[in-house]
């Protein structure tokens, strides 16, 4: 792209938020809703027009929208795949999960206001709008594919699961979900383990995979396992499933961490899933 065409994208874009009535945001400018803020990193190579596929993060427990924009690793792996980063900012360094955890807003509302903010100012690939997030951000991904599964087109949590009890039903149904996660995690273990001074449980993984399992109609035992890199996954593809939809479980031998390079392969991934209906 020349210098002048790369100006005129940037004029373009600015133009458009001006006439919107929404303030410019960046990786460290804040974009605001009503309900909270986010922030967002378009990638280096967007031209101003296409289509972004998008990841919406969200951040562990006592971290923050501003770290997750701060991990260069995550950062430079989505920019370099033609991939937006949106990092929602949770209240206090933690999410709202219904009827377990509170931070005192209403953590479902807030990611509608952020989707439909980021509509406004980004023309989104709606075939590979995912949402992601890391350990307690984990837990907030599960809690929207069951409780709100339309929101995103797919859903790739790491290291963190369903809460106990595990909900009996997703009143939206079937969602496809790629779920990673370390056989040795202690911060999440793979059996669960009780948190927040002993008054909420963190889910069995496998078990949260058998509700989703049950939701997506997905026969037990998997239709393949593969390897992929360190990740071992159990995969029951759309074809295998009645709903249509994937459900993967991807294990890895390490503890409580994440490599970029898994939200990025589950973009990929989620571009390569049947339309939904």
């Amino acid at each position: 792209m020349t210098k002048l065409r790369a100006a005129s994208c940037m004029l373009a874009g600015l133009a458009a938020l001006v006439a919107g009535g929404a303030r410019a945001c960046d990786a460290t400018t804040p974009c605001e809703v009503a309900t909270g803020r986010y922030f967002v990193r378009t990638p280096a190579n967007w031209d101003g027009a296409r289509a972004l596929p998008v990841a919406v993060f969200f951040h562990g427990y006592r971290s923050s929208a501003s770290d997750a924009m701060a991990d260069r690793a995550l950062g430079d792996a989505l920019s370099k795949a033609g991939v937006l980063l949106a990092a929602p900012d949770g209240r206090n360094g933690g999410w709202s999960i219904a009827g377990k955890l509170s931070t005192g807003r209403d953590d479902i509302a807030f990611v509608r206001d952020v989707l439909a903010d980021l509509r406004r100012r980004y023309p989104v690939d709606e075939s590979r709008l995912v949402a992601t997030g890391f350990s307690a951000g984990g837990f907030m991904v599960w809690q929207i594919a069951c409780s709100t599964g339309d929101l995103f087109a797919a859903y790739a949590p790491i290291s963190g699961a369903f809460l106990d009890p595990i909900p009996e039903r997703c009143p939206t149904g079937p969602v496809s979900l790629r779920h990673v996660h370390g056989t040795a995690d202690t911060v999440v273990p793979m059996s669960g383990r009780w948190i927040a001074g002993g008054r909420v449980r963190q889910s069995d993984v496998k078990e949260s995979v058998r509700r989703l399992r049950d939701v997506d109609a997905c026969p037990d035992p998997p239709q393949w396992e593969e390897r992929r890199g360190e990740l071992v996954c159990q995969v029951w593809p759309a074809g295998y499933c009645r709903s249509g939809r994937e459900l993967e479980l991807c294990l890895h031998p390490g503890g409580h961490g994440f490599d970029p390079a898994w939200i990025v392969d589950a973009m990929d991934w989620a571009g390569r899933l049947p339309p939904r209906p």
